[in-house]
């Protein structure tokens, strides 16, 4: 054997997997006004906007949008409201898609909600 080549299968490696800072560049609210939850997440959007120090950019009913960038259901369909973060890097990745509920008392958690989305830049390599 003569060696080992360099072979490239076009894989983007993404700067966070090589330990680079990664930063938010601006988050995205794709929501709609008669959503029950819409008030929740636009509090909690502009709170975390404010924390990061980005723009907070609003989007009503665009599921083209959340049906490229957001999560979806079994049936592949996307729904609002969602919570999304575009990365330095390029990325723009879902952080906060649904809104975590106690049990007990079936109320929104609206702390655990932020937290949770903060967890999430996290894990894309974000230092918050």
């Amino acid at each position: 054997m003569r060696g080992k080549r360099n072979i490239s299968i076009g894989l983007a490696v993404h700067p966070w997997r090589l330990g680079l800072s990664v930063k938010v560049e601006k988050l995205i609210l794709v929501t709609a006004k008669h959503m029950p939850q819409h008030k929740y997440f636009v509090s909690i959007a502009e709170d975390l906007a404010k924390e990061l120090g980005v723009e907070l950019e609003t989007r009503y009913e665009d599921y083209a949008f959340l049906a490229d960038y957001g999560e979806k259901d079994e049936y592949d369909m996307p729904w609002t409201p969602q919570l999304l973060a575009k990365l330095s890097d390029g990325r723009i990745v879902p952080i906060l898609t649904r809104l975590p509920f106690s049990t007990d008392t079936l109320q929104f958690q609206l702390g655990k909600a932020k937290e949770q989305a903060l967890a999430k830049l996290r894990e894309y390599g974000v230092e918050v």
